[in-house]
């Protein structure tokens, strides 16, 4: 199996990006083609043999990675999956590509494998970074509904069936729109907590645009991809979940501007699930109403 590796950084992170390479570069058995893209921002000297993209402008997380896909020719068509890794990430074990290699060959409707996150000075491993809902143990791996979107890997065939991330999201959520996608398509997806990618923890809301972000991808989420009877009670869940974790006033208010946006800017194209999707989302433990 051909492995590929994208990797989108803004040029901030040189010595992380390069320790990241070098365990790219150092993982067993067949070479991984690696690509960079620089999104928005030129990039450092880097090892030779790396593919590099430099974007004149930030086009998002989603768009970037879109980007890196297509250096691999048309869906990534040039490997058989492709690894997506945060530039301030570390692959500690060198078998790690052995694992996913092995993983793909061993179940042909297994499409995406989400790596365990781990912070590398405690080893320990943030509730968010497990997706599902049940994260109280991030040592068990599971059939999930979504992924870690700079921590997995995922076979280019689900790309050039459902098309890649949704470009106008920019950042937030464009993992489980491809995930709901991909599980319409009848592929599954994967956690596995022996993939393991080192990434200091951070709490998502050090972004600026955090907060604006999250709720308008929610509605937009819904209108693309849920039946019609079930965007209200999504959004509505959302909502309530949203107070209950009792923001303070500047996020709520950015929250609220983003639920505004979501319903009065396009989202892309609508292709709601079939029910048969909903199904399966509800026997994996996650309704498509939260």
């Amino acid at each position: 199996m051909r492995l590929g590796a994208v990797v989108l950084t803004m040029g901030n992170r040189p010595d992380e990006l390069r320790a990241l390479l070098d365990s790219v570069a150092g993982q067993h058995g067949d070479a991984i083609e690696v690509v960079v893209v620089g999104n928005g921002s030129p990039l450092p000297e880097l090892p030779d043999g790396v593919r590099t993209v430099e974007l004149p402008e930030n086009l998002g997380i989603p768009a970037g990675r879109n980007v890196g896909i297509e250096a691999f020719g048309p869906g990534g068509s040039e490997v058989d999956a492709l690894l997506f890794l945060d530039d301030d990430g570390l692959l500690p074990r060198q078998d790690t590509a052995q694992l996913v290699r092995e993983a793909f060959a061993a179940d042909r409707r297994l499409g995406i494998v989400s790596f365990r996150i781990t912070d590398p000075e405690t080893g320990s491993t943030q509730r968010r970074h497990v997706p599902r809902l049940r994260a109280s143990d991030p040592l068990r791996s599971s059939r999930v509904t979504t992924f870690l979107g700079g921590a997995n890997a995922t076979r280019t065939a689900v790309f050039q069936q459902v098309g890649g991330l949704p470009d106008e999201f920019f950042y937030a959520h464009e993992e489980t729109d491809l995930a709901w996608r991909a599980l319409d398509a009848g592929w599954l997806i994967d956690y596995r907590a022996d993939m393991v990618l080192e990434h200091p923890a951070t709490a998502p809301s050090r972004h600026a645009v955090y907060h604006r972000m999250v709720a308008r991808n929610r509605v937009w989420l819904a209108r693309r991809n849920l039946p019609l009877p079930l965007v209200p009670l999504y959004l509505t869940t959302w909502i309530l979940l949203t107070l209950a974790r009792r923001p303070s006033r500047p996020a709520l208010r950015a929250w609220l501007g983003g639920f505004k946006e979501g319903w009065t800017k396009p989202c892309g194209p609508r292709r709601p699930m079939r029910w048969r999707t909903v199904w399966r989302l509800t026997r994996l433990g996650r309704p498509p109403v939260i």
